[in-house]
């Protein structure tokens, strides 16, 4: 947030990145862009430089034109916001909720995930304790719909990703709604060819809120409207013991200090895994930094009566007024 904020260059390279309120306001930063497609130049950003090119072949282009700078502050101050905000995201990952904090499950599994693994992501509540609470290093890939933020993704992504790298571990997170239009097929296609693979090891971790709860925030908080049952509920299902039942290996967990040994289970478990994580609904899944407007809506709400307004009050409220107040990161 606040590199972006701050910073007197921009540049954007292959990604069509289209949460513009996110980016510099336009004339406080010099614009550079690259992608392969032109058609993507300048549509999020005014670029003073659009390049049409091969990422990596571009930037190795341009390598040689850059100057190290004597002057590290900013560099440095950056550096330190970012350490600031990995606590933020350990503590609020670390609060309590009922059963489970999915900021929790991403906190616990970013260590225990191995180097040179591949990791995919479904839309919605999934995408965003997969971006916050995972630390990527060198050698792992993720994949996640991030254009057209399509739910049901993140299982035929895991698939494909261990059909082309069969010796390589393979972790997928996914909601419960995701699985319910999708996943359960997907989970059928590798009982029949998993034994193919040269390593077992593909996990499918799927958050079991029984609802489809970005949109249920979204309405809370960009609509001021209250979650509707009627439209957002979906039954609970025995995910584990389906996987079970089509030979693979099903795990259960409703209890965070259950998390780190389900997971080492899993990465050592001798054919691929399903986890049916019990998470909560009621643990907010905005951005680091809300507006005020955001925060009367989710006021609005819950004087209308929210559902679940016990819940969000006790495990979603601190880190909301949190949210009003700039944090480094």
């Amino acid at each position: 947030w606040n590199m972006m904020m701050e910073c007197d260059t921009l540049l954007m390279v292959g990604s069509s990145f289209p949460y513009a309120e996110f980016l510099p306001e336009p004339g406080q930063a010099r614009g550079i862009q690259i992608d392969i497609d032109g058609r993507m130049l300048s549509i999020r950003y005014p670029m003073e430089l659009a390049l049409i090119g091969d990422s990596k072949q571009s930037l190795q282009a341009l390598i040689p034109l850059l100057k190290r700078k004597t002057d590290r502050s900013w560099r440095e101050k950056i550096e330190a916001d970012i350490k600031d905000w990995w606590e933020v995201v350990a503590a609020r990952a670390q609060e309590s909720a009922d059963p489970i904090n999915p900021a929790y499950v991403a906190h616990v599994l970013s260590p225990l995930l191995p180097d040179n693994c591949l990791l995919s992501a479904d839309a919605g509540t999934t995408a965003n304790w997969y971006g916050r609470g995972l630390k990527f290093r060198k050698g792992m890939r993720g994949s996640l719909s991030g254009s057209l933020a399509s739910m049901g993704g993140a299982v035929p992504y895991a698939m494909s990703a261990k059909f082309a790298y069969p010796d390589r571990p393979v972790v997928c997170m996914t909601g419960d709604g995701a699985v319910q239009m999708l996943g359960l097929q997907g989970f059928i296609t590798v009982s029949k060819y998993w034994k193919n693979w040269s390593s077992p090891t593909l996990i499918f971790i799927v958050f079991n809120n029984q609802d489809l709860n970005q949109v249920s925030w979204e309405m809370r908080v960009e609509e001021g409207n209250p979650r509707l049952p009627m439209t957002q509920r979906i039954p609970d299902f025995p995910y584990d013991t389906f996987a079970e039942s089509i030979g693979l290996t099903g795990i259960r967990v409703d209890k965070p200090e259950d998390l780190e040994p389900a997971f080492k289970r899993a990465f050592s478990a001798s054919t691929p895994v399903v986890m049916n994580v019990y998470t909560s609904p009621n643990v907010e899944t905005l951005p680091p930094h809300i507006s005020f407007e955001q925060a009367r809506n989710f006021g609005l709400t819950l004087l209308k009566g929210d559902p679940n307004e016990g819940g969000i009050l006790k495990e979603s409220v601190k880190s909301l007024v949190e949210g009003m107040i700039p944090h480094k990161g």
